[in-house]
């Protein structure tokens, strides 16, 4: 069913009981063309784009779990290109540039909110560094807008400016950036992919790769086994233990990420805001809350919760940037297992077994990169070559010295 004012008015008078599911349950079949291990955002939008794009209708989408379960429904909803390489600005950028028009592609209300990304800073140093970062997105047509204090006060008076350890200096604008629905990512392109005959399979997990003279036959699963000429692993903290299953060592380490969201309270954040003497950011949902996050926690670990000394932090650097958020109430908080790669940059690229693809290695940028990733992904693996705009971000490139290191942190991941 296509969604519409016409269908919305029909099921209306219906009394709303006549809506199908959103996608089919599909039951596993013994083969497929591809098979896309990982249901989520990525997962999602590769099989999406490989039907769409590049006619491969005979795909399975193998999620472990139920679709948005994972990190796709476990972040902070922020979407944004205001990087400062310029492989990291052009594969973004694709990726905000496919967000402004995803709803109309999947006939799905994914709540795509431009509000705006607004990155503070508080040093003559910190200064430069965004200046530099800013006039970086104009040369690649990104947009970007450096304010003064006075500029950012205007927007948002309720920042602590004069009094904080730390005082507000100006901040680095990116008008496109905002935030997305992320559950509502999930269910569209599962809803769409389905639409063209993808087989969308939960409860699923992957046990083993088929491998015979190097090149990929299938998989294992819970559920019995499947082949596939062309597997694509997109599984985000698990892709080393996927990896694993092929005789595989990455270069990535998994960290739990927090996020928090609050009680309900009235419209008075406008835009996304990040603190630039701390790691913090915060926006407020369409209901009210305040959703922020921060650190990872400071260990290796599969496990979807996070600790209590992470939660301090984050506290510390929401009441330092805005001291009446001291008078809220956390509702809950989550955390996702994100895939740190060596230099804080993705792996889209082929893996030395052939037919066997990899998309690894998001580090904080997973959720933002979606559509793009999904796109890549997926020409990845019909092309068996790698999409223009996702190039550089090969596997090898740490053996080779290409490294795409933002943040100039060197081999830590943890602190990309």
């Amino acid at each position: 069913m296509k969604y519409s004012v016409v269908s919305l008015l029909r099921n209306a008078l219906a009394g709303h009981t006549v809506w199908p599911p959103q996608w089919r349950d599909a039951e596993p079949g013994p083969a497929y063309d591809a098979v896309v291990v990982g249901g989520g955002g990525h997962g999602l939008a590769t099989a999406y784009y490989l039907a769409t794009e590049f006619g491969l209708t005979s795909v399975a989408v193998l999620e472990k779990g139920w679709i948005g379960g994972g990190n796709v429904g476990r972040n902070t909803t922020i979407v944004r290109s205001n990087y400062l390489l310029d492989e990291n600005i052009r594969f973004y950028e694709l990726a905000l540039t496919l967000w402004e028009g995803l709803e109309r592609a999947l006939n799905y209300n994914v709540m795509v909110s431009q509000r705006g990304v607004l990155n503070l800073y508080h040093s003559d140093a910190q200064r430069d560094a965004f200046v530099r970062r800013g006039n970086a997105m104009r040369l690649n047509g990104v947009d970007a807008v450096l304010l003064e204090a006075d500029a950012v006060r205007g927007r948002l008076p309720f920042l602590n400016f004069d009094d904080a350890r730390f005082p507000i200096r100006g901040g680095l604008l990116q008008p496109r950036g905002g935030t997305v629905r992320h559950d509502a990512v999930a269910w569209g392109y599962a809803r769409a992919a389905d639409r063209y005959g993808v087989h969308i399979i939960q409860n699923c997990e992957v046990t083993g790769l088929r491998i015979a003279g190097n090149r990929i036959l299938g998989v294992e699963t819970t559920r019995g086994p499947i082949a596939a000429a062309r597997v694509g692993v997109a599984v985000a903290g698990n892709s080393s233990r996927l990896a694993a299953m092929a005789g595989l060592r990455l270069p990535i380490e998994s960290h739990v990420l927090q996020a928090f969201v609050s009680e309900s309270l009235k419209p008075f954040l406008n835009c996304v805001v990040t603190y630039g003497a701390g790691h913090f950011y915060v926006s407020q949902s369409d209901k009210g809350g305040l959703v922020f996050g921060g650190d990872l926690d400071g260990y290796n670990s599969y496990a979807q919760r996070g600790n209590l000394d992470v939660v301090e932090d984050v506290c510390e650097g929401a009441m330092s940037l805005m001291p009446a958020i001291g008078r809220a109430r956390v509702l809950r908080h989550w955390g996702g297992t994100v895939d740190m790669s060596m230099d804080g940059s993705p792996i889209i690229d082929r893996t030395p077994v052939d037919g066997l693809y990899l998309n690894a290695g998001w580090c904080y940028g997973g959720f933002k990169a979606t559509p793009a990733s999904g796109l890549c992904f997926a020409h990845l693996i019909a092309k068996d070559a790698p999409h223009p705009a996702a190039a550089a971000f090969r596997l090898d490139r740490f053996a080779h010295g290409t490294v795409i290191d933002e943040k100039g942190q060197g081999a830590q991941p943890n602190l990309h």
